[in-house]
């Protein structure tokens, strides 16, 4: 999915200076964005209080929208650079498209992963004939330094392991979880799960100490070690953490986010992640051009022009609060 604001601004991210190395509980509000014409979600990262949960930088939760009589997801063709996509639904399904020449619809709870590298451009749409309601998720993962010029290549992964206790079900979409690893490829140590509980569940989810965390609701009502979190909100964790403890007051859906902190400083701005102001000037200049990022054939549609560049400098700097 795209970043479609029209007026964007840089996300300076990354770096070891901001991250709580203890355990916390900073509950983190959305900020809602027009995605197309249909479509608002709730924007999780980058956040006015936090950046980065690991390599996760981007966080978009929506709906449950009812799309009976509407279009859906209608998002034209549009670049990335230096990321990962992560799709992620939980009802309807998007078809994707990619300048690879991938072509795929997903369904609920399959995993597709996007490695842009490089250079890619996709576009993500309901199908014509959809289900009537449109939920998910959509994250972004940022690509270390020694990576971020990797082949473009898209996974779909409809099979993914499970982890169970009593109550609980945790779908893993990136890294391990309790001896359980999906088969989504990754560049940093990270993990990202699905979580579904049942109402009354009262369980306790090992972590590691040295991954960072954050846990995304997206239905339901949960308490994550101790703190309401309702849909649509995200609960950052911090370090330091052997185990997490939920209790869920009616049946609820999270996704565990976590990861080592990012070590690196960078410039995320729209689409695209990179180092300097040259790398997303270039970028860029090469969408606009129509060179490098490819084509995706069979969108019924143009692509996306990219927005201006902001007047300031694009500086590459830690995370910042």
């Amino acid at each position: 999915m795209s970043n479609l604001d029209r007026e964007a601004v840089p996300s300076l991210c990354g770096g070891r200076g901001f991250v709580v190395a203890e355990p916390v509980r900073e509950l983190l509000s959305p900020r809602h964005v027009k995605l197309g014409a249909a479509t608002e979600v709730r924007r999780l990262l980058p956040n006015l209080g936090r950046r980065m949960v690991g390599a996760w930088c981007f966080v978009d939760h929506y709906g449950p929208d009812d799309i009976t009589d509407e279009p859906g997801m209608q998002v034209p063709p549009h670049p990335h650079m230096g990321l990962q996509t992560v799709s992620w639904l939980h009802d309807g399904e998007v078809l994707h498209r990619d300048s690879t020449g991938s072509l795929q619809t997903i369904h609920p709870r399959e995993l597709g992963l996007m490695t842009s590298g490089r250079a890619i451009s996709h576009s993500e749409e309901s199908p014509k004939s959809h289900a009537r309601f449109l939920h998910g998720a959509q994250l972004w993962v940022a690509l270390p330094d020694t990576h971020r010029h990797t082949e473009a290549r898209f996974e779909h992964h409809a099979d993914l392991p499970v982890v169970t206790a009593p109550g609980l079900s945790a779908k893993m979409l990136l890294g391990a979880l309790d001896g359980a690893e999906s088969p989504g490829t990754t560049y940093t140590p990270i993990v990202g799960a699905d979580l579904t509980l049942t109402q009354g569940t009262d369980v306790r989810l090992p972590l590691e100490p040295d991954f960072e965390y954050a846990v995304l609701s997206m239905a339901g009502e949960a308490h994550v070690d101790g703190v309401p979190v309702l849909p649509g909100s995200m609960l950052y964790l911090g370090c330091g953490r052997t185990e997490l403890p939920l209790r869920a007051a009616s049946d609820a859906s999270l996704m565990l986010l976590g990861g080592e902190p990012f070590e690196e400083e960078l410039i995320m701005w729209w689409n695209f992640i990179g180092r300097t102001q040259e790398d997303i000037e270039q970028a860029r200049a090469d969408w606009m051009t129509g060179s490098r990022f490819g084509e995706v054939k069979g969108y019924d549609g143009g692509a996306l022009p990219a927005p201006e560049l902001p007047a300031v400098p694009l500086k590459p700097r830690g995370r910042v609060r």
